[in-house]
């Protein structure tokens, strides 16, 4: 069970039909079973129920969840797989030690791959989808999988199955989320 985590403002709920939908729609083709909540309802029964966590972004002007960081102390210790995408990556920067800081990035990007990884396009290059005002840094000891000109497009822990994303694959790189279904023994694909 992949557990799909809406990290949208509560009084906004068409924001999950617009970033939540889509990636459930690739877990749904990959074979996978999911189910979603808000972020302020992830507790341990919802983590203990699942094999994987997808933190989904948000709209451009939204920033509550940053101003709601007690939701995401989870993060420090988890040890089931978790793909943080934009704000996703944003939050687990900050529930592990890193910082956000302003930064927009709109539509296409081209993305430099300075350690290549299996979640990632192949290449030294990929073009990527961005919708963010907000950059961040990866936490201490962490690695730096990719960059844009304005920040980093992507992260992970150097021991824990934890990756954090700038862009959108669910725009235009869906393999991206279903390389880590597969990796989380979640997908067929």
């Amino acid at each position: 069970m992949i557990l799909l985590v809406d990290l949208s403002d509560k009084k906004r709920p068409l924001l999950r039909d617009e970033f939540v939908r889509p990636v459930a729609q690739i877990v749904g083709r990959s074979g996978a079973e999911w189910t979603c909540c808000h972020f302020t309802e992830v507790d341990g029964q919802a983590l203990a129920g699942c094999g994987a966590v997808i933190l989904c972004g948000t709209a451009l002007k939204d920033r509550s969840y940053l101003d709601a960081r007690e939701h995401f102390s989870w993060l420090r210790d988890a040890v089931n797989p978790v793909l943080g995408i934009c704000a996703g990556m944003q939050v687990i920067s900050l529930a592990c030690g890193g910082i956000v800081y302003d930064c927009c990035e709109i539509g296409m990007v081209e993305v430099k791959t300075l350690v290549p990884h299996p979640l990632l396009p192949p290449g030294p290059q990929f073009s990527a989808f961005e919708l963010h005002s907000i950059g961040c840094t990866a936490p201490p000891g962490w690695r730096v999988l990719a960059l844009s000109q304005a920040c980093i497009q992507a992260f992970c822990h150097p021991v824990r199955p934890l990756f954090g994303v700038m862009f959108h694959p669910e725009v235009r790189n869906e393999g991206v989320v279903e390389r880590f279904l597969c990796r989380a023994g979640e997908g067929t694909s």
